[in-house]
This record gives C-alpha cells, structure tokens and sequence, in this order.
C-alpha cells in the first residue's frame, strides 16, 4: 500500500465569507485536545475561508460520529482509514451494523503516534513498560486497543505484559498519565493534550520502534493499514532522538447522499487552503495535496463530488 504522509454538540463556528449565502455543514471530531479535534478544527476554519460555513462538532470518539455521518446525521468527519473501513464492512466493533453509506472525501498527512513516558523516568523501550501501570481498556474509543497490540507486538509484548489502567480515551488516558496513575500513554504526535501533558511532568519521551520487515508484519496483524514513519530529534513534544514511529492514514470522510457540490466545495477548500490548515494546526505543514489526497483506500470509495474535484486537478486517473 501507499503511505499516506473527530449527544453531538456544536462548539465552535469561524468567521464566514458571505455567510448569508455559505453552504452550512458539519465536521464531526472527537473531543477537545484530540488529534481529531485539531483536525477539524483547521478543516472547518479552511472551509469557512472558502465559502463554507463550517462548525465543528465533538464526540467522545469516532465509535459514536462514524455511524452518525454515515446516516447523513452530520455532513463531514474525521478519522482514520482503518476505522472508516471496520464500520463500512461492519466489523470489528462496528459487527453488526455495518455503515455501506460510508464514503471517502479525501485521504490527508498520516497520523503518527507513540506510547509517551515522562523524559526523565528510566523507560527507554516497550519492553522497560513490563509490568508497570499503564492506560487501557479506552471503552468509548476501541479504536485505540489494537493500535496498543500492534505497537507492543513489535517487541514481542502483549497488553498483558502490564497493568491495566482503565480509561475511556486517549484524552482520559493522558489525564491519567499526568495525574501520574500511568507510566505512560499513547497519542499522536503534535496533538494539543500532548504539548499539555509535556508541559505538565517537565517533558515527555516518544517511544520509537524498530522499523524492520517483521515489526511491520507483526503491527499489521493488529492494525492492517500500518506502517512505519521518521520523524526528526526536535520536530515534536517527546521526539528527543531521531527515530521511527507507528503511523497509518487518516482522512476527512462524508456518506454517499452528501451533495457532490457540497463534497466538492470542501475537498477543494483543503486542497486550496493549506495556509489556512497550517495556521490552525502546524502538524498540517507535513499535508501535501498532491502527495496525500488520492491514494489507497481499500474497501472505502471515494465521493462523485470529490472525484471531480481530483479530476479538475488533475490529481485522478481513470
């Protein structure tokens, strides 16, 4: 595969241009503090620089907004591939109710994540996590829990190999780190609450994997979409070495009724407003529409709407 580089309550509206006549839509994240949320955030506030009259609005995780943007309950998500894919086909955690609706607006930069633990604990590895307390169960966001298995696979550990501490989501779980009930927890790199847990143990370190042929086959029995990405000493909160990381695809989706002039409008207003993306949240300096937009998406299809954008850009081959 190709390696592509969140009760809903609305909380947020940007400043409009012509919003006596902007298309109203909604992008459905997950809760403040959460990759997700940056996300849309910078989404809705480039969408609304075009035209659009975004807002954005939070969920606990996508286990609860995928199906409602499926269903056509909410125009806009963001999300990763993986989980977009579990719930079109209805398995996984979606067993049961599969969402067939389920469609593509564009792919974006991967999303890039790590296990962090305080800079000055004596945790250098995965493996140095044995039998330490660390977060677990994340029952509102089952997303996480094979990410956790592909990660540790890498080192021949499974999530028994620790303590569990139990909590309902990553923004819980780094709580849970800072309070110090947890020797660590698990993120995406350049999210908020990771700047704010850095900033509240006097700094973090990212724990890297070994980028081999087997810790990738080992990880994609876990999380199929995965891959490997460097990231420089520096270039975020916990990076304190050169190293490799857990990463897969993320993307803004939508359902198959959404209007293709609607789908089109915001798949061109991220394509068009990396400036606007990048002032919002800089991890979307790393977002290259030529790179990132189309690629390999597995059981998931794009939108009619989106597809004419890509083929006006000529970013589409038939």
């Amino acid at each position: 595969m190709k390696h592509y580089v969140a009760g809903l309550a609305a909380t947020l509206t940007f400043g409009v241009v012509g919003a006596a006549q902007a298309q109203m839509v909604g992008i459905a994240t997950s809760n403040p503090g959460s990759i997700f949320h940056n996300i849309g955030t910078a989404v809705a506030n480039a969408a609304n620089q075009a035209g659009l009259n975004a807002t954005i609005q939070p969920a606990t995780s996508p286990n609860q907004f995928i199906p409602l943007v499926a269903s056509g309950g909410i125009e806009f998500g963001v999300a990763n591939l993986q989980e977009v894919n579990y719930a079109l086909e209805g398995r996984e955690w979606f067993t049961g109710n599969a969402n067939p609706d389920l469609r593509v607006a564009t792919l974006i930069m991967p999303l890039v994540e790590a296990i962090f633990v305080r800079a000055d604990s004596d945790i250098m590895t995965h493996a140095d996590l044995r039998g330490l307390p660390m977060v677990d169960g994340y029952t509102a966001q089952q997303t996480i829990l094979p990410q956790l298995d592909a990660i540790y696979a890498t080192e021949g550990m499974t999530r028994a190999d620790m303590v569990a501490v139990n909590v309902p989501s990553v923004v819980a779980g780094a709580d849970a780190f800072i309070a110090g009930e947890a020797a660590g927890f698990i993120f995406a790199h350049g999210a908020g609450k990771v700047r704010e847990a850095d900033a509240a143990v006097g700094g973090l370190r990212a724990l890297t994997v070994e980028p081999t042929d087997e810790n990738l086959a080992v990880a994609r029995e876990h999380w199929p979409v995965a891959f490997f990405h460097f990231l420089e000493a520096g270039s975020m909160p916990g990076v304190t070495e050169d190293g490799w990381y857990f990463a897969y695809p993320q993307l803004v989706f939508t359902h198959a009724n959404a209007p293709d002039d609607v789908v089109y409008e915001m798949v061109k207003a991220i394509a068009e407003g990396t400036d606007a993306l990048r002032a919002t949240f800089p991890p979307f300096g790393a977002f290259d529409p030529q790179e990132h937009m189309v690629g390999e998406t597995g059981v998931s299809e794009y939108h009619p709407g989106a597809i004419r954008y890509f083929r006006e850009a000529g970013l589409w081959q038939d």
